[in-house]
């Protein structure tokens, strides 16, 4: 099956093969996919290389690879709210947190197909422990963005987009969905004993898993609920800070670790 990297800021996935089907996902600049099915119109059913979701895309959203590019790992990411690249000359702006793959360490320049990437500013990915302190800086850059059913970037983004988004530049892979993400990691009993960067999951009155977000302590939690926001927490759920109201029933904590 042929190979592609994705090659807009944000590149939406959707259900079905039209613009106006729901979107189910997104798919990051430089994350590469795995081209499943080619569909009318210039739709591809993909699967996305780092947590397998499957879903459609337009075609003029990637670019074709070989397989070298699409094994090689992620070296690098973009380190600003939205950091500059050009692709074959042309200027872009690519949120934050978004992988690369690039040659090395010192290059500026990499050819992914037939498109030429420059860039101004990339980060290397930090290998080895990392602490309460990162976890915190990373997911404070995510603070205020407006939620977005699907969403995964600081543009917009979804309870899971979030934690999945805050957890890949620690290196700890999470997969797409909350119910998904609630069976990575060990189970943590009590509130009183998690730690920073605990993952909390909260279910509907049907006890589906349904909302994720980042414990900071044993009462405080970010989270994507309207937007990325810090909220309360104790042993029955979320207590939103502005309303006092209950928003989120606790149904289990998880740690997750490299």
């Amino acid at each position: 099956m042929p190979y592609a990297i994705i090659v807009v800021p944000v590149m939406p996935l959707r259900a079905e093969h039209a613009h106006k089907s729901e979107m189910i996902s997104q798919g990051l600049w430089g994350e590469c996919v795995t081209i499943l099915e080619t569909g009318p119109d210039g739709w591809v059913k993909v699967r996305g290389q780092y947590d397998g979701y499957e879903g459609w895309a337009t075609a003029n959203n990637l670019e074709t690879i070989d397989q070298q590019l699409f094994d090689a790992p992620y070296t690098h990411y973009a380190p600003h709210w939205v950091t500059p690249v050009s692709i074959n000359g042309w200027p872009m702006y690519i949120p934050y947190g978004c992988l690369i793959k690039a040659p090395n360490a010192d290059s500026k320049r990499t050819v992914w197909g037939k498109a030429e990437i420059q860039f101004e500013e990339i980060q290397p990915l930090q290998t080895g422990n990392h602490n309460a302190d990162s976890l915190m800086r990373i997911a404070s850059r995510f603070l205020n963005t407006g939620y977005l059913w699907g969403g995964r970037s600081v543009f917009g983004i979804d309870c899971s987009g979030f934690t999945q988004s805050v957890f890949k530049l620690l290196e700890i892979p999470l997969l797409r969905d909350a119910y998904q993400q609630a069976t990575q990691g060990i189970t943590v009993d009590f509130l009183q004993e998690a730690q920073t960067g605990d993952m909390a999951f909260f279910d509907n009155a049907d006890g589906r898993i349904t909302h994720v977000g980042i414990l900071l302590n044993d009462h405080e939690i970010i989270h994507s609920s309207g937007k990325v926001r810090i909220d309360s927490i104790d042993n029955q759920g979320i207590i939103n800070v502005d309303t006092g109201l209950r928003t989120h029933k606790l149904r289990i904590i998880k740690r997750v670790s490299r």
